[in-house]
């Protein structure tokens, strides 16, 4: 029997639309909204929104198993074609559409690059699962990317915004974004939560328990992600005023590269694995670990950097609201595929 989302993911498109809406009402209708979430800041840091973002990283992180990163480097092919194809073609292939797609939006273009330069590490389980991929070769890639991450999303996203930008010609931005800018809002947002979550997972597995850890905790904080996240979206809306009348035209602006993004990854990453000798079951771990992107820390960044009302932010928020569906298609499109490609 196929596996079924759970009540909240199942309707998570339905939630970050009613969040939207909810943000909209609220800075519609009730006066001075924006200059009372202001208030909460210190420089270009909103506190209750700083607090929400590292909560919103918290629970996928805990979830990893880094001590299964080691049984990655048992399969060679796999995790070669697995971070060529994820952290060198996916990058520039979002980079690459934002230009084709967002050129004349260059806020929307810059958030769609940010989207692209990191793999999924949460939801990436519940697609995998869905699919009926290998659950071991998912937890290892996770680990592996989510170290990537911490030490190297920084410097992409440096060498995509302020150096790869100007050689395709787009040098009107003048973002003059600094590494060390980028670096302190990844350790912040990316670090705290990875310290917090690798140490609390070590200290309640030792000191009281795997079971109460795995039946008792995770439960617990699972739901903490999408809470956090949808309180996210209402403050940024709240701030967007009567933005919401071209709403509708800039989601589907910003939706179309993304679609295009997943489809392209998790074919790509499909008939590669396929073609290296991967099973079924690895290449859904691969192709889904490719496809997903981390909106949690695309999000942050770019409210960190640019600013909660930016388009950067906006384009971020619009990301799981596409990636739901389209990935729920493409986890139907897996299993077309293995019965035509793997006789199973």
């Amino acid at each position: 029997m196929k596996k079924r989302l759970n009540f909240l993911d199942q309707f998570l498109t339905l939630w970050i639309f009613l969040a939207m809406l909810v943000g909209v009402a609220i800075g519609y209708f009730i006066p001075n909204t924006a200059n009372f979430i202001n208030s909460f800041s210190t420089g270009t840091t909103n506190i209750p929104l700083a607090i929400g973002l590292i909560l919103m990283m918290y629970p996928p992180l805990i979830k990893i198993d880094f001590s299964k990163v080691p049984q990655m480097f048992e399969k060679p092919k796999l995790l070669t074609a697995s971070i060529f194809i994820t952290w060198i073609v996916g990058p520039f292939l979002m980079f690459s559409l934002a230009i084709l797609f967002l050129r004349d939006y260059p806020e929307y273009m810059t958030g769609l690059i940010i989207i692209g330069l990191a793999p999924c590490i949460a939801m990436v389980i519940v697609w995998n699962e869905l699919a009926e991929g290998n659950r071991e070769l998912t937890a290892g890639l996770i680990g592996i990317n989510s170290l990537l991450q911490v030490f190297f999303f920084s410097l992409y996203a440096y060498f995509y915004l302020e150096i790869m930008l100007p050689l395709f010609g787009i040098k009107g931005l003048a973002l003059n974004i600094t590494i060390a800018e980028i670096a302190q809002t990844v350790g912040i947002y990316l670090g705290i939560p990875f310290v917090l979550a690798v140490t609390s997972r070590y200290a309640i597995k030792k000191f009281i328990s795997d079971k109460w850890f795995n039946q008792q905790f995770l439960p617990f904080v699972s739901p903490i992600t999408l809470i956090a996240l949808l309180f996210t979206i209402v403050v940024m809306f709240s701030l967007k005023g009567e933005m919401i009348v071209y709403l509708p035209l800039d989601v589907l602006r910003i939706a179309l590269p993304l679609v295009i993004f997943f489809a392209i990854m998790f074919t790509l990453m499909f008939f590669v694995s396929k073609k290296i000798g991967a099973n079924y079951r690895d290449a859904v771990a691969l192709s889904f670990t490719a496809s997903g992107n981390n909106f949690e820390l695309a999000i942050a960044v770019a409210i960190g950097v640019f600013g909660i009302n930016s388009g950067q932010a906006f384009a971020g928020v619009i990301g799981p609201l596409v990636e739901v569906p389209a990935l729920i298609t493409l986890v139907n499109v897996a299993f077309w595929w293995r019965k035509k490609y793997f006789n199973q």
